[in-house]
Formats: C-alpha cells, sequence, structure tokens
C-alpha cells in the first residue's frame, strides 16, 4: 500500500475486512488438511488393500480350478478302468467258452485243449487285475470327490467369506476414520468461524464516518452573506484628483474579493454529459435487479453446442448399440422367462427405491414449507412451489412405471411356473440340489462321461481366463489409475487392448504380466488388429 492510503487502516471495516480473509485463509488450510488426510491415511490405504484382495482371491479362484480339473482327471482315469475291466472280462468269458468247446470236441487234440485252457486261464487272470484296478480307481475316485464336494470347496468358500467381511470391516474403518479427521479439526474450524463472528461484531459505522469526515474536511469558515453594492452613488458624486487615486465605491470591494476561492470542495466538479445536453433523450430504464434486459440476445456459443449434443450423441449412442447388440425390448420379452423375471424384480426394487427418494423428498420440502410460512424471515414459500411440483410429477411418472411393471412381472411369474429353472446350488456343507435344467429330475442313474464332472463351476470361472487381444496401444499421457476397475500406465507405455471403446470413453487393457483394467480411450493411441 501506498503512504497515503495508510490512514485506511484505521477503519473498522477495514480492520474486520482483513480478520475475516485471516479467518478464511486458516479455515481453508484445516478443510486442506483434511482432504490430505483422507488422501494419505484413506484413499491410498484402501486402493492398495484393495489390490491385495483382489490378488487374494485371484488365488481362490485358481485353487478352486485346480481341484476341479483333479477331479475330473480322476474320473477319466476311473471311466478308461472301467471300460478296460469290462472288455477283458467279456475276452475272458469268450476264451472260458472257446476251451469248453475244444473240451467237447472229439477232432481236437490234447495240446489244443491244453493251449485253449491255458488262454482261458490267462485272460481270466487278467481280467481279475483289471478288476483289482477298476475297484481301486473307484476308491480313489470317490474318496477325491468327497475330499471335493465337503473340505476342498467348503473351505475355499470359507475363505473367499473371510475375505468379503475382511473388505467390509476395512471399509467401515475408513468411515470411523473419516469421521475422528472431522472431528480433530472440528474445534480450530470452529474458532475460525468464531473470529468472523467476532470480526463483524467489531464493525463501528459511527466510528468509520466520523474518521472520514475528519480525514477529508477542509477547514474553511463557511462564507458570509454578501452585502449591498449600490452602484448609483457613483453618479451623482463628482469626480476629483483624491477618488481617483483612492476609490471608496464598491467596485473597490469586488476586486478585493475576486481573488477568493467560494467553492465548496477544491476541485470543480466536471459537467455531466447529461448536464451538457440538457434536450438528449433519457437512458433506458433498468430493471430492479440492476441488469439490462435487452429486448433481443443473442445465444452464446456454449449454448448452442449443447442443444447439437442433445440431438447428435443419443443417434451415436443407438447407432453403436445396434451394431453391438441385439435388440432390447422395454419389458425384457428377449430374455428367458428366468432371467426377465429377474431383470423386471431388480426394475421394480430401483424404481421403488427412486419413489421412495422423492417421497422424502416432498416431505422434506412440506415440512419446509411450514417452517417458512410460521417463520417468513427464514424464507419464502412460495419459493419451494416449483421444487414440490416437480417432486410430485416425478411421484406420479414413477408411480406409473411401477405399475406398468408390476403387470409385466405378473405376466412373468404365471409363465416362469411351468419353466422353472433350478440350477445345482452348493453351499458351504457340500449338500446340493439334483435337478436337472428343465426342473424334472433326471431319468439317467449315470451321467454323460464326456461331459464335465462339474461344469457349474465352468461359467465362474470364465472371467478369470484370458481373452486374446485385439489390438495394442501406446499411452500418451500419464495415468494414475486409482479408482476401481482402472490400470496405471506411464507416457510411452505399450498395452494390449481386450475391449475396445463401447461409447463411455473407456477402453480395457491388459499388461504382460496380466494385470487387466480400464483407461481412459483419449489417453492413448490405439491401433486395432485388422
Amino acid at each position: 500500500r501506498s503512504s497515503k492510503d495508510e490512514p485506511e487502516c484505521r477503519l473498522t471495516s477495514y480492520q474486520s475486512f482483513l480478520d475475516i480473509l485471516n479467518e478464511m485463509n486458516d479455515y481453508a488450510g484445516q478443510r486442506e488438511l483434511i482432504a490430505e488426510n483422507l488422501m494419505m491415511n484413506i484413499c491410498i490405504d484402501l486402493t492398495k488393500y484393495l489390490q491385495e484382495l483382489k490378488q487374494e482371491r485371484k488365488t481362490y479362484l485358481t485353487e478352486a480350478k485346480k481341484a476341479q480339473q483333479s477331479l475330473e482327471s480322476t474320473y477319466k482315469q476311473l471311466d478308461t478302468s472301467k471300460k478296460r475291466f469290462e472288455r477283458e472280462w467279456r475276452e475272458a468269458e469268450r476264451a472260458a467258452q472257446n476251451a469248453e468247446k475244444t473240451d467237447q470236441d472229439i477232432n481236437a487234440t490234447k495240446a489244443d485243449v491244453e493251449k485253449a485252457k491255458l488262454h482261458a486261464n490267462m485272460k481270466a487272470h487278467t481280467a481279475e487285475d483289471c478288476k483289482n484296478d477298476y475297484a481301486s480307481q473307484l476308491q480313489k475316485y470317490n474318496k477325491e470327490q468327497s475330499q471335493f464336494y465337503f473340505n476342498d470347496m467348503p473351505d475355499i468358500f470359507n475363505k473367499l467369506q473371510d475375505l468379503d467381511e475382511r473388505r467390509i470391516r476395512k471399509l467401515a474403518q475408513g468411515y470411523i476414520l473419516f469421521s475422528d479427521t472431522e472431528k480433530h479439526v472440528m474445534p480450530i474450524i470452529g474458532k475460525c468461524l468464531e473470529g468472523i463472528t467476532k470480526a463483524g461484531t467489531n464493525v463501528n459505522e459511527k466510528n468509520d464516518t466520523m474518521f472520514v469526515i475528519e480525514q477529508n474536511k477542509s477547514g474553511f469558515e463557511r462564507p458570509g452573506d454578501q452585502e449591498f453594492e449600490d452602484y448609483s452613488q457613483g453618479i451623482n458624486r463628482a469626480s476629483s484628483d483624491s477618488s481617483l487615486g483612492t476609490p471608496k465605491g464598491p467596485m473597490d470591494l469586488l476586486g478585493k474579493n475576486k481573488s477568493k476561492n467560494f467553492w465548496l470542495f477544491t476541485r470543480k466538479s466536471k459537467f455531466s454529459s447529461s448536464m451538457l445536453t440538457p434536450f438528449s433523450s433519457p437512458p433506458d430504464p433498468l430493471p430492479s435487479n440492476g441488469s439490462p434486459s435487452p429486448k433481443f440476445s443473442r445465444e452464446p456459443l456454449s449454448y448452442c453446442l449443447k442443444e447439437i449434443n442433445k440431438t447428435v450423441k443419443p443417434r451415436i449412442s443407438s447407432f453403436r448399440t445396434l451394431r453391438r447388440s441385439p435388440t432390447v425390448t422395454e419389458d425384457f420379452a428377449h430374455l428367458p422367462p428366468e432371467q426377465r423375471r429377474k431383470r423386471l424384480q431388480q426394475k421394480l426394487e430401483e424404481i421403488s427405491k427412486d419413489l421412495q427418494k422423492e417421497v422424502d423428498q416432498s416431505e422434506a420440502l412440506e415440512k419446509m414449507k411450514d417452517v417458512y410460512e410460521k417463520n417468513p424471515q427464514m424464507g419464502d414459500p412460495a419459493s419451494l412451489a416449483s421444487q414440490i411440483s416437480q417432486t410430485s410429477l416425478k411421484m406420479e411418472r414413477l408411480k406409473v412405471e411401477l405399475n406398468k411393471y408390476e403387470t409385466w412381472l405378473a405376466e412373468a411369474g404365471a409363465r416362469g411356473d411351468t419353466l422353472r429353472y433350478k440350477p445345482n446350488v452348493f453351499n458351504n456343507n457340500g449338500a446340493h440340489d439334483a435337478l436337472s435344467p428343465d426342473g424334472a429330475h433326471s431319468d439317467e442313474s449315470t451321467p454323460d462321461p464326456s461331459q464335465a464332472i462339474y461344469a457349474e463351476f465352468d461359467d465362474d470361472f470364465e472371467d478369470e481366463e484370458l481373452v486374446a487381444p485385439i489390438g495394442e496401444c501406446t499411452a500418451m499421457y500419464n495415468f494414475p489409475g486409482a479408482s476401481e476397475g482402472t490400470i496405471s500406465m506411464q507416457e510411452g507405455e505399450v498395452l494390449a487392448v481386450v475391449e475396445e471403446d463401447k461409447g463411455d470413453g473407456w477402453t480395457r487393457v491388459r499388461r504382460n504380466n496380466g494385470d487387466e483394467g480400464y483407461i481412459p480411450t483419449s489417453y492413448v493411441s490405439i491401433r486395432l488388429n485388422k
């Protein structure tokens, strides 16, 4: 500040404004401290813990797949030994019948009979060995199957359950830490707010105005009354030499006061343009809020671009949908009955949640309106009319959608009774429901050896199988990848493209070590395989 402006520091409003700025600086520093603590103590820790949980879950799923493959391998060995035993037993029976036939043949020699009996005994011995091997393989398979269903898989499920419980507990600890961080700085923030309140109470408008008056007053005395100057006396007076040398008339008095300055202020204020041109047209009136309201206004460029995007973007997305996915109807009639019922039920739950949210908002607005009506100084009740009207319209629309989906769900439920789909469900104690996919008990007592012995787990492990890349991309910028489902990358890094951008601005990629995740499409240069 310059020296001539320093006296303004004595104004109470000026000092209060400086105090408020200092308190706001301290307040902002506390909020910044909260943000840093949340990032260092919660976000980074949760991100690291999430990566560890993902790796641990992947290990458990790999163990489950290995156990399934081991069980299938044992079943194949059992099936092979069973077929071999069946083949050798049939050959032994044929050899025994041939030996008996040769013994009863009168034309056969003794050597032929001995040879046939020896061959029959050898085949019988081989069949007995195959029988013992089949029994051993059967016992081994039954033991491994019992181990798989009653020990291995329940143990893996329990580990996955414990993993998810630890994840939930870690999130709960993050919530508590967030609250503790806020509580830690709350006293300091309270002091900052108290300082702002004190600065407001310290303002003394009377002292400020008196200080400005004392600082800027001129100190001149107020001018007295003007005296009457009678010019008629000079006509009747005779001229003389003495009168010419010593003028005593009123003009002499006027000449004395000619150098006096009778302006109120030291500077003469300039005339405004309206004073110079009194006959010019008056300015246009302004509205009550002080801002001009021209009759015609040009729309800004951003608004025009938004209007264009409203019409263009939906078309582009619809073309992507037509190209990538089959036609999807609103009532999910394109899905199988059970899937349709589940999707309709899920949609009903979403609409019910939205409806409950709107109902709560409507009740809150009504309460606020009552408070405003009882205490007008807190707000205008009429200002809530538009929000209440919009909420009512949303509630009516959601109720119509709710009735519509309830009707479709009733139709889907009626058809679903005849087409039940109840897959084999495994729990942690190894029990399962043996129903065929069409809902009826299977008539076959033995499973088809060509099919997998535990096909239900194949669906669970399909996500873990690596998908062949469709191209590669090069990172143009650094990306931290801190959010769920994303992957970090460095500028210049080359990654394999697993899934192309579907219109949402994200591309799925994979590193050489197997890590997969999503990255912004605009951050990379993509080259797809032809």
